[in-house]
């Protein structure tokens, strides 16, 4: 009740100081209150969607992306927005990315384990992949990005269930034409997916002899060159498109992207500290099993079930 009273009175005082010539401040009061009324479901969903990430994210170790993107989803899919829900979950997903992503890596520069040479040398293949992924995004249907996703996340959940640090393709990161490929295809299918450059990255350092530690800290910063290109390009291509949730720029909502990079941001060393107490490697199983469920369930929505 007194938190009622609260928000009541400072409604009343931001009518009295915005309304417009002629309207009265029990109109704009109106307004105020059916705008909360309207969308207050919206933004305790997000809110809500944004811990739950952050602290997953935390917890295992893989970044918010492979759970921002269905948790978004389905929110958008059940409040009517079915067929632009797809496209604007994945570049919300990839706009949030690049908060959380400049501050882990600035977190990890301080302790000296990034090594810029990787990513100065990959930054542009991945950026480059980015930007064709995105932009693919606007050719593809919704099923086809949930068929991306499902599947994808599948391969993932795979990774996370059979693979082991120790496994090596070589002992020094690729160059020439093979790190301009792979480069573009971590950027490429990274944007498609709606997710940042540790999902991939972290995967492909180890592969090649980088140790976890290092191979975390420096995929960091590829979220940065996935993010960034990306939501620009979401911005352009779902600019003008009829049918997006309330506070979209074009496929990027800024609802969500401001209340998940908070709670994201707040909620994941929560979830950090959590995972310190607990088994790692069965965590990591955990979540695979909770990856390839997510999956199944987007592969049968694509289905058209």
């Amino acid at each position: 009740m007194a938190c009622w009273l609260v928000q009541t009175a400072c409604l009343k005082k931001i009518a009295a100081a915005v309304r417009l010539p002629g309207q009265s401040a029990a109109g704009m009061e109106e307004e105020a209150m059916e705008l909360i009324v309207q969308y207050g479901p919206l933004l305790v969903a997000l809110a809500l969607a944004g811990a739950t990430a952050g602290l997953a994210a935390g917890l295992f170790g893989i970044g918010g992306g492979a759970i921002i993107v269905p948790v978004l989803y389905f929110l958008f899919d059940a409040m009517g927005y079915g067929e632009a829900a797809m496209h604007v979950a994945v570049s919300t997903s990839l706009a949030t990315i690049i908060l959380t992503s400049a501050r882990s890596v600035s977190a990890h520069n301080s302790h000296g384990a990034v090594d810029w040479s990787i990513i100065r040398g990959w930054a542009p293949w991945i950026v480059l992949g980015a930007l064709a992924g995105m932009s693919l995004t606007g050719f593809l249907s919704k099923r086809a990005l949930l068929g991306i996703f499902g599947s994808l996340a599948f391969v993932l959940s795979a990774q996370l269930f059979f693979g082991r640090p120790t496994w090596r393709l070589a002992d020094e990161m690729p160059k020439g034409p093979l790190r301009a490929a792979l480069g573009m295809a971590v950027g490429g299918l990274s944007a498609l997916m709606g997710i940042g450059g540790g999902t991939f990255g972290v995967s492909l350092m180890t592969l090649y002899g980088r140790p976890i530690h290092q191979a975390v800290a420096t995929a960091a910063g590829w979220g940065v060159a996935i993010g960034l290109p990306s939501a620009l390009m979401a911005i352009y291509i779902g600019w003008g498109r009829e049918g997006l949730p309330p506070f979209s720029l074009g496929h990027v909502n800024l609802a969500a992207f401001a209340l998940i990079s908070l709670f994201t941001v707040t909620m994941a060393p929560v979830g950090a500290s959590l995972a310190h107490k607990l088994d790692a490697a069965r965590l990591r199983r955990m979540f695979a099993i909770l990856l390839a469920v997510v999956a199944a369930r987007m592969l049968w929505k694509a289905l058209g079930f």
